[in-house]
């Protein structure tokens, strides 16, 4: 019987914690849109991966819009906690910290090739309680797919001052925001300049940069449901299509119709 799939986000231990005999696990989850996950850690790392829907990630006071052309590294004992953004087919896969594929406390946004795709969608058939001769061939081949893989600067920071707070939880409700520093200082009882001096040093950028990330990690939400450049353009606050692409090539370096076509399998 393939792994069982839960519709909650309750506490949930399938009994398959990850082991130096099994060093990788998956557990499952279809969860409606506005669903939350919250704040939790455990001993092993998790690949947060979504077969279908979309999701967002809060970890390491940042926070990343994964669809399913990507999914999430978070390393062993990082505190995290995920939004359902659109109705998703969550499948995150649990690694021994003895495997993490990359070191370090920091969380990585990865490509899902084709390859791992598939790799994925095969060991969620086996039934984990029992022995498979597949299953250590699966894994292992999960874990050389996973360290193969390439990184994307997707990374949105996150502030802790709580004049930032308000402005950038609004930005990423809203990404597609016309208002400006200026506007945004008005609302949040605090002067632009305060506000520009807090985004370089809570989030290492300024506001206009910080704003691009964000609509940068929608875009790829929104390019990967089959939505037009054009409407993804207008909906994030781009004057045009040209103008979006130009950002995104700058930002990926090539347009989004080569960077979707070429990783869609």
């Amino acid at each position: 019987m393939p792994i069982p799939v839960v519709t909650h986000t309750s506490h949930y231990r399938p009994c398959n914690d990850p082991t130096p005999q099994r060093p990788l696990t998956m557990s499952a989850r279809n969860l409606q849109a506005d669903e939350h996950l919250p704040p939790h850690r455990h001993p092993w790392g998790q690949i947060t991966y979504a077969m279908e829907g979309v999701v967002r990630v809060t970890a390491n006071n940042s926070s990343w819009i994964v669809p399913p052309l990507r999914a999430i590294w978070i390393p062993p004992n990082v505190v995290h906690e995920v939004t359902v953004l659109q109705k998703t087919r969550l499948r995150p896969l649990w690694v021994q910290a003895e495997h993490a594929p990359f070191p370090g406390a920091e969380c990585e946004v990865l490509e899902v090739s084709p390859l791992l795709r598939e790799l994925i969608s095969a060991l969620e058939q086996l039934d984990l309680g029992v022995a498979h001769a597949r299953e250590p061939l699966l894994i292992a081949l999960i874990l050389d797919e996973v360290g193969r893989s390439a990184t994307r600067p997707m990374r949105v920071p996150l502030p802790q001052d709580k004049r930032l707070k308000g402005l950038c939880a609004a930005l990423i409700a809203q990404p597609g925001s016309p208002l400006t520093l200026d506007e945004w200082a008005a609302r949040a009882g605090a002067s632009a300049r305060t506000l520009a001096r807090l985004f370089e040093r809570e989030l290492g950028m300024g506001f206009v940069q910080w704003r691009q990330q964000v609509r940068l990690a929608h875009a790829a939400a929104l390019i990967a449901r089959g939505m037009p450049l054009a409407q993804v353009a207008e909906q994030l606050g781009y004057a045009s299509q040209s103008a979006f692409s130009a950002m995104f090539k700058k930002t990926f370096g090539s347009t989004p119709s080569a960077f979707f076509a070429a990783r869609g399998g």
